[in-house]
């Protein structure tokens, strides 16, 4: 099969576009031609400098497409079935094999593209905002870097769960399209400061809970712009910032911090993540919620996608075509 590999980390430009061997299936699994391929931030994080678990490697978190095979056990999906699958990496490829309790069937008259932004986006939104954020109905919260693919989840699982939605963005451009999906209010972090903002526009109470992709100097302001006893789900280093945080201001306001990753969520408790996903893909399809893609790529142009999402140029999701 055709793979976008590297055989080190480091920029886009390590990933080439090489024919490698398929992969295998497995007891319980499911073997994937995929369709569409979701670029989650992690991607871009592994190939700058996460471990090489294979070599040469292929990156990625989030493929869909159509069942090829189903291996011994199997029988909640069939050959020529639309899937979606989530994996530790090998997204990147034509093929796929996976764990059947990692995929979810695509509902009717879903696209394929639109699938491979659904589990990891929406999922960790809603895990940042209720699992662990205890968000509830007139609660108010600050959704940091909203114009990314958990930004938008979550803006638009806020919005519809009653909270009044506070999100943050690189341009007025950007605030200005997150209306559509139900922001209330937006903050151009690259001229004003976050927590001075968020204060403005909370009466200097603050906000309920923040969404924190991006940490670093990032994370300080989230947890300045808190209310008393307000949380924080912090859900990933985005910002790439070597900088420890200092999280000494939770203290004075009685708040509290929860680290999410979705990933392990999945693999503790899949009786509650695998069925939340499900409904999740439901609403998507009956229009209640909305995957945006921003642009697709050729696999062969991976390392032209990577850049892309590194530019920050992006709208919501990223996608991939073998």
């Amino acid at each position: 099969m055709k793979a976008a590999v590297y055989y080190e980390t480091g920029g886009p430009e390590v990933l080439k576009y090489e024919e490698v061997a398929d992969p295998v299936l497995r007891k319980g699994g499911i073997l994937i031609d995929v369709a569409a391929i979701g670029i989650q931030g992690g991607d871009t994080l592994n190939r700058g400098g996460g471990a090489l678990a294979t070599n040469p490697h292929i990156v990625g978190y989030q493929a869909s497409g159509t069942v090829r095979e189903v291996g011994e056990g199997v029988t909640s999906f069939v050959v020529g079935q639309p899937v979606v699958a989530t994996m530790a990496y090998g997204s990147h490829a034509a093929l796929v094999s996976v764990p059947a309790t990692s995929a979810w069937a695509i509902p009717y008259g879903m696209s394929f593209e639109t699938a491979a932004g659904i589990p990891i986006e929406f999922g960790t939104a809603h895990d940042c905002l209720f699992e662990f954020g205890r968000l509830k109905a007139g609660e108010t919260v600050l959704i940091q870097a909203g114009a990314s693919g958990v930004g938008l989840a979550a803006i638009q699982l806020a919005e519809a769960a009653g909270a009044t939605v506070i999100a943050t963005a690189s341009s007025d451009d950007r605030l200005a399209r997150l209306k559509d999906f139900g922001l209330h209010h937006g903050i151009n972090y690259a001229v004003k400061n976050v927590a001075a903002e968020v204060m403005a526009l909370t009466n200097n109470r603050g906000v309920d809970l923040v969404v924190d992709s991006v940490g670093g100097p990032t994370l300080e302001g989230s947890i300045a712009s808190l209310a008393y006893r307000g949380r924080v789900s912090w859900v990933g280093n985005a910002g790439r910032d070597a900088h420890p945080p200092a999280i000494n201001g939770l203290m004075g306001k009685n708040a509290s911090i929860n680290g999410v990753f979705l990933g392990a969520e999945m693999a503790m408790n899949p009786q509650r993540t695998h069925p939340m996903i499900s409904e999740l893909m439901q609403r998507v399809a009956s229009g209640g919620l909305t995957v945006q893609i921003d642009k697709s790529f050729p696999l062969s142009d991976a390392a032209g996608a990577h850049e892309y999402i590194e530019s920050r140029k992006a709208f919501g999701r990223v996608i991939l075509i073998p």
